[in-house]
């Protein structure tokens, strides 16, 4: 007769339960060749600031202050660079636990599981795809305005294409622009490095150039232009004058805005492989490159909008139009040269990460094994490079740039709310050393509970750690589980009524209100029932201060930026999502290393247990 063994092993990975929450526990996949480290913290902090500090520095300020937050972008720019450092302190924690290629997507294998991971990867290779292609449309479109409109005009004449979806015209010149920079990728991580911290080296001059140029003529008065000046002058655009012209509100909305200009640093989280003691240097290069950022930006807006009203603004290209005003062409001219360098940093800044995330999903065999090959020469992902290169050349020929911009929110606010969700999960994970003493309170087994009051009096004490728990258990682990779960299906509520608040207030202010307060109030408790639940106190080389309250404001304010998207976003990306699920059902879960892994062990655990079973057979013949 067989016998139980006590033997524990993993599902197996054909059950649909398994993927949805294997994690990763392999450190090398399958490749044979890895990438080589070369990238030490000034080339990881050039690359930061080079991926983010673009277009956004030379553009945005002028475009927020003009029509939403006047003098304050400055404090939009505050808050944008607050919003994102919540994010940047998360990825970096998370950098210092798993140094692997792959940012979120890695970081979510490890911590929340395989079908989670394969999600945010799939949604970061649309998001660098679209934002390699957004900003090299951009360069095309720069390129062509100094020129005078011949590469629209000839183009448009020569191959005119006639589909409302797409750009008028094919942009030969921006697919070039990327195949060049694919290349120089594919040579070497060094090589193109070298390159990088050039172009950011020029940008951040001539950020400092226009700072310092731009203090010698500053108008302070025009921080303070009362509304009876605005009035006498004719101006009808720039609302009740002051430096909050347009309220607090005002402000808020152009931090959504500017935001956005701080989109890009994460791609310091994708070196993992190619970094120089990267537990160390990928967080410092995160917060460095962010501190840097910031100031450019707050710099860049305190000087144009005390060089010109903010409602004198020019929105395409305020810097340029600010300094002639002020009657300093020179300082033009130097704008251009950083413009073009600013847009080649941001432009290999953009494509740098996308073969990273191929490489890292493909050596996971959650996509085609081609992407995972590493040449011996180069040290870089040769085939994964190129044909991400093609296929984002191709986007950036065939379709203008607004609608390319249109794509490139969602991926990014998702993955940052990932990473945050990630750092809970890990902090309040179940220590396996834990002693669980008997009759512990995270046992619901006595009768005496059967009755409903002790049994809500026995869930409160376990949902506030009343009995003061020091260390994680399972018992506190779900319930920290449960509680983001529950906190971000609430905060999203929220989050969709405050933005679409003229629609629920035209409907029933009364409800609106009542439903308002009752989402506020349960992530005030889901809030207070995480924070009351024990931490891991595990060593890591960075840790984010203040958990939970630094994630859970990352994820609220990710969230609330997400709601803003308008519906044809949500469309297009629900479309990608599905054609990644058919991916994944029919390749990736029968081609996973884990899942692999998983099957082997199965195999040999239940070998095992069947030679224990016919030893007791025997035994008891």
């Amino acid at each position: 007769m067989m016998t139980e063994t006590s033997i524990s092993a993993p599902g197996r990975s054909h059950g649909w339960s398994n993927p949805l929450t294997r994690r990763k526990t392999n450190s090398d996949g399958e490749s044979g060749e890895r990438l080589a480290r070369v990238l030490g913290l000034l080339d990881l902090t050039s690359l930061g600031i080079g991926s983010t500090l673009g277009l956004g520095v030379y553009v945005l300020a002028g475009k927020v202050a003009l029509s939403d937050a006047g003098p304050a972008v400055t404090i939009s720019f505050l808050i944008a660079a607050i919003a994102s450092a919540f994010a940047g302190l998360c990825y970096a924690e998370l950098a210092s636990r798993v140094p692997k290629a792959g940012s979120a997507y890695v970081y979510c294998y490890v911590t929340i599981g395989e079908f989670a991971a394969f999600v945010i990867g799939w949604n970061l290779i649309l998001e660098y795809a679209i934002g390699t292609a957004a900003v090299a449309k951009a360069y095309s479109d720069y390129v062509d305005f100094a020129i005078g409109g011949a590469i629209n005009s000839t183009l448009t004449s020569l191959f005119p294409i006639h589909v409302s979806f797409l750009a008028p015209f094919p942009d030969f010149f921006a697919f070039s622009l990327v195949m060049l920079l694919t290349v120089l990728l594919a040579w070497g991580v060094k090589e193109s490095s070298s390159v990088n911290n050039f172009f950011t080296l020029i940008n951040i001059l001539t950020v400092l150039t226009v700072i310092i140029a731009g203090a010698f003529k500053v108008n302070t008065s025009y921080w303070s232009i009362p509304k009876e000046t605005l009035e006498a002058n004719g101006v009808t655009t720039g609302g009740e004058g002051g430096f909050l012209p347009f309220g607090w509100k005002g402000v808020f909305k152009g931090a959504a805005t500017c935001f956005f200009g701080y989109v890009g640093f994460d791609v310091i989280a994708t070196t993992g492989e190619e970094a120089k003691n990267p537990k160390r240097n990928i967080p410092l290069a995160l917060i460095i490159s962010l501190v840097i950022i910031f100031f450019a930006y707050f710099g860049v807006a305190t000087v144009l909008t005390m060089l010109v009203p903010y409602y004198s603004q020019d929105p395409q290209a305020p810097l340029t139009f600010a300094f002639l005003k002020a009657d300093l062409p020179l300082i033009k001219n130097i704008i251009s040269v950083g413009t073009f360098c600013a847009l080649s940093a941001s432009l290999l800044g953009a494509i740098f990460p996308l073969p990273r995330i191929l490489y890292a999903m493909a050596d996971d065999g959650l996509l085609f094994k081609c992407f995972s090959d590493v040449n011996k020469s180069t040290k870089t992902p040769l085939k994964a490079t190129l044909i991400s290169g093609i296929l984002t050349g191709i986007f950036a020929a065939l379709f203008n740039l607004q609608q390319l911009m249109d794509m490139m929110s969602i991926g990014t606010l998702l993955a940052y709310s990932i990473v945050a969700l990630c750092i809970l999960i890990l902090r309040y994970k179940e220590e396996e050393d834990v002693y669980k003493p008997p009759n512990s309170m995270c046992e619901n087994t006595s009768p005496e509970l059967r009755s409903l009051v002790k049994t809500l009096w026995h869930t409160y004490k376990i949902s506030f750690n009343l009995n003061g728990i020091k260390r994680p258990t399972s018992c506190s682990q779900k319930m920290t589980l449960w509680s983001i779960l529950f906190f971000t299906i609430f905060i999203m509520c929220l989050c969709y009524m405050t933005v679409n608040d003229d629609y629920f207030l035209d409907t029933s202010s009364i409800l609106f209100y009542a439903l308002i307060v009752a989402f506020a109030v349960l992530c005030i408790v889901c809030y207070v029932i995480i924070s009351r639940q024990p931490q891991s106190d595990s060593p890591v080389a960075f840790k984010v201060p203040l958990v939970p309250l630094v994630p859970i404001c990352s994820i609220t304010m990710n969230m609330y930026l997400m709601m803003n998207l308008d519906m044809s976003t949500w469309v297009r990306f629900i479309i990608w999502l599905i054609i990644g699920f058919v991916i994944y059902i029919f390749y990736s879960i029968k081609h996973s290393v884990e899942g692999r892994t998983h099957n082997a062990i199965q195999g040999e655990n239940q070998i095992y247990s069947n030679q224990t079973g016919q030893i007791a057979d025997m035994t008891q013949m």
